[in-house]
């Protein structure tokens, strides 16, 4: 299994893109959450689905690995493929699915092309425990995150560096790596920037 591509984008439309790692083109279908933030990028990494069935090896790439695991949550529910999961993603955020299944929305759910009432309860019903439980692992994880950010955010603006550019790059590793001191922090954004 495929964690990520990182190479060059060749080709992008709202439905795919063609990112070139290493001399080989990969088609990599994407949301058009996740195009609309690669577009104008020239060096992409995208977390990566794959599926392999009789006649095709299919990849299925994503900006964040929220949006990931978001999408092989959906595909785990019955009668929600591949393609009805990235229509999904494309149609809302990771955010507004997320918010709609915690909240039994099933006409924002049912709003998606392609999905009924009776596919987007099922969706609430199989997801709603495994979405909650994450959403809560996450919001601890940024609650122990927080003044990690905030004391490294601090020391680098006062080394002279713009608040906008060092909020971008604590966020970027962070994404990563949340386990990490602020010293370590402050050394890996310094790297970065």
């Amino acid at each position: 299994m495929y964690e990520y591509i990182k190479g060059v984008l060749v080709e992008t439309t709202p439905a795919y893109a063609v990112v070139d790692c290493g001399g080989v083109g990969y088609y990599v279908h994407i949301s058009v959450n996740t195009y609309s933030n690669i577009a104008t990028k020239n060096d992409v990494l995208l977390y990566v689905h794959q599926i392999v069935r009789e006649d095709a090896l299919l990849l299925y790439g994503f900006f964040t690995q929220e949006e990931r695991s978001l999408f092989r949550a959906l595909i785990s529910v019955s009668g929600i493929g591949a393609n009805t999961a990235n229509v999904m993603l494309s149609s809302m955020s990771v955010d507004e699915i997320t918010n709609a299944i915690l909240t039994d929305n099933v006409n924002a759910i049912k709003s998606v092309k392609g999905i009924g009432v009776k596919t987007a309860q099922r969706v609430i019903i199989e997801l709603k425990d495994k979405i909650g439980k994450e959403a809560a692992v996450l919001e601890n994880l940024k609650v122990a995150v927080a003044p990690v950010k905030e004391e490294a955010q601090a020391a680098l603006v006062a080394l002279g560096f713009t608040k906008a550019l060092v909020v971008k790059t604590l966020d970027k590793i962070l994404a990563g790596n949340r386990d990490v001191t602020v010293e370590e922090l402050i050394k890996l954004a310094l790297k970065c920037m």
